[in-house]
C-alpha cells in the first residue's frame, strides 16, 4: 500500500491533540518535571506565572485560574451573590453549562434565541428576555453571552443593553479564548469573562483548567477568596461561603508551554478555516467572520438541509471523518432546562440551527492533504 493510498484510508482525528504534542516535545515533560520536583501541587509557582501570563496575553488586569470553565462561571456568579428570585440571560443555542450554574445556585436562566449567522446571542431577543423576567417578577441581574465556537458575541449591542437595564455581563468565553473583538481580545469585556481549558478547547490542558478574567479589582479578591473556601484574612477564616476551585499546579505548567505557542495556532487555524470556506461555499452554508471580528475557530460548523445533515455524517463517517453535531437539543429542550421561562418570541433560529449544522475536523495541525480528503468527501456527498 503506497502513501497515498494510506492517507485516504486511514482515520481522521476530530481534533489531534496528538499533533500539538509532537509539537511540544519535551517542553512539557520538563515543566511537569519541575512540578513533580518541587512537589507544590495545588497553588504553586507556576499557577501564579500562568496567570500573569495570561492576564498579559489578553489584556486584562486580572487572571484566575481555577478548576474547569464551569467553575469560572459559579466564582463569578457567587461572587455577584446571584439568588433565587434573580433572573440571567442565556443564549439557548449552547452548551448547557452556560445556564447550568445559574439554576444550580436557584436562580432563573431566561433563555434567549441567536442569531442565524453568527449562532451568538441576538441582541433583539435578549431585550425581550429581559422583558420576560420582569414579567414574571424576577429580577434581571445578568447576561451571560457566549462567544459560540471561537467566534465573540456581539459585545457592543449587548454592553448597550446591559447598561440600560442595570445587567452585568458575564462572558462566557470557554470556545472562544483568543479570538478579538473591535480589536480587543476576549477577556476584556463585560464585568468578567469565564474561560475553559478543557483539552479540546483552542487553549487547552491535559484535564480539566479553566480561568475568571477581569479588570474589577473588588471581584478578583472575592472570585480567589471563594475558590478556596471562602478564605479571608488566612486560612482559618471562612469570610463566605466558598468552594474547592483551584487550577492544579502541574495543569498550570501545561498551559504555560501551551500559551506560547498559542498564536501561531490561531493562525493556523484561521488559515484552515479560510481554506475550508473557500472550499466549501457553493455548496454548504460556511461561517462567516465580520470586519469586527476575529476567531480562534473552536468548531468548523457549516450548515446543511436538515435532510442532507445525516446522510453527510454517514458519508463522511464510512470514509473515516469524523464529524460531531453542537448542538442537538437547543437548551431550552433539554429535560433539566425545559421549564424554564423562553424570551418573548420564542427561539425559532436556536430550534432551526439545531437541525442543520454540522462541524468538520478542525485543529491547528490538519493538513493540505488530509483537509483535501475531507472536503472531498464532503463536496461528494452533498453534490448527490
Amino acid at each position: 500500500m503506497n502513501q497515498h493510498t494510506r492517507l485516504q484510508q486511514s482515520p481522521i482525528p476530530f481534533i489531534d491533540v496528538a499533533a500539538q504534542r509532537r509539537r511540544l516535545g519535551g517542553a512539557v515533560d520538563n515543566a511537569v518535571a519541575r512540578v513533580l520536583a518541587h512537589c507544590q501541587f495545588v497553588n504553586g509557582p507556576e499557577v501564579h506565572a500562568f496567570e500573569s501570563e495570561l492576564a498579559a496575553f489578553c489584556g486584562a488586569r486580572h487572571a484566575i485560574g481555577c478548576a474547569s470553565g464551569t467553575d469560572a462561571l459559579l466564582l463569578v456568579l457567587m461572587a455577584w451573590e446571584i439568588r433565587p428570585g434573580d433572573a440571567v440571560i442565556c443564549p439557548s443555542f449552547t452548551y448547557h453549562a452556560t445556564a447550568e450554574m445559574v439554576a444550580l445556585l436557584g436562580a432563573t436562566p431566561i433563555i434567549a434565541d441567536v442569531l442565524p449567522d453568527t449562532f451568538n446571542l441576538d441582541p433583539a431577543s435578549c431585550e425581550r428576555a429581559v422583558a420576560t423576567a420582569k414579567r414574571l417578577g424576577l429580577k434581571p441581574r445578568a447576561v451571560i453571552p457566549v462567544d459560540l465556537f471561537g467566534l465573540p458575541a456581539n459585545h457592543g449591542a449587548i454592553a448597550d443593553i446591559a447598561e440600560k437595564h442595570g445587567l452585568k455581563i458575564l462572558d462566557d468565553a470557554a470556545q472562544g479564548f483568543g479570538a478579538s473583538y473591535r480589536g480587543r481580545k476576549l477577556g476584556t469585556f463585560g464585568a468578567a469573562t469565564a474561560t475553559s481549558f478543557f483539552p479540546a478547547k483552542p487553549l487547552g490542558c491535559y484535564g480539566d483548567g479553566g480561568a475568571v478574567l477581569t479588570d474589577d479589582d473588588v471581584l478578583a479578591a472575592r472570585v480567589k477568596s471563594i475558590r478556596l473556601h471562602g478564605e479571608g484574612v488566612d486560612r482559618s477564616e471562612a469570610a463566605r461561603i466558598g468552594i474547592t476551585g483551584r487550577l492544579d499546579t502541574i495543569q498550570a505548567a501545561i498551559l504555560i508551554e501551551k500559551l506560547k505557542i498559542f498564536p501561531d495556532e490561531i493562525a493556523a487555524r484561521d488559515r484552515i478555516a479560510a481554506r475550508y470556506s473557500r472550499a466549501l461555499a457553493d455548496v454548504a452554508i460556511v461561517p462567516r467572520v465580520g470586519n469586527e471580528f476575529t476567531s480562534v475557530w473552536a468548531q468548523y460548523t457549516v450548515k446543511v438541509k436538515p435532510d442532507r445533515r445525516d446522510v453527510l455524517a454517514a458519508d463522511l463517517k464510512a470514509q473515516g471523518i469524523p464529524t460531531a453535531i453542537y448542538y442537538t437539543r437547543p437548551l431550552h429542550r433539554q429535560p433539566a432546562y425545559r421549564d424554564f421561562p423562553i424570551a418573548e418570541g420564542g427561539v425559532p433560529v436556536s430550534e432551526q440551527l439545531s437541525r442543520e449544522v454540522i462541524s468538520l475536523p478542525m485543529h491547528a495541525y490538519l493538513e493540505p492533504p488530509v483537509q483535501d480528503r475531507i472536503i472531498g468527501a464532503v463536496r461528494s456527498s452533498l453534490a448527490h
